[in-house]
């Protein structure tokens, strides 16, 4: 089992708004991208991140957007479509949704609203 599985989603959060920040973007947008990958309200993230909740805890109780099948690209040299493990894959999904808010591309289409 990968080391990630058992981390808590708070420990990674704030490398994730440090990350977009950098960039020009926000804690909220970040936590935006996340609630369109889990399907959480804004109240129930935060409760995950105050609970310390796992990785692997935190995508058992997510109800995965539909939508997230068309998150394509690499991490880290990894194609986010190719991972076989499906917690390790949505982990990833989150990784390239976070990658794409730093790199400035528009919420529409991070939200895979518009192609």
């Amino acid at each position: 089992m990968s080391r990630i599985f058992t981390s808590s989603v708070a420990s990674v959060h704030p490398l994730y708004v440090a990350k977009a920040e950098r960039k020009g973007r926000t804690r909220s947008e970040v936590d935006e991208v996340i609630r369109w990958l889990t399907g959480f309200d804004q109240a129930t993230l935060e409760r995950h991140l105050r609970d310390g909740t796992t990785f692997a805890d935190f995508f058992a109780a997510a109800t995965l957007n539909p939508a997230s099948a068309r998150i394509t690209g690499s991490v880290c040299g990894v194609k986010v479509q190719e991972v076989a493990d499906p917690l390790m894959r949505r982990i990833r999904y989150l990784d390239k949704l976070v990658d794409e808010l730093a790199k400035g591309r528009p919420m529409e289409k991070i939200l895979r609203r518009v192609d």
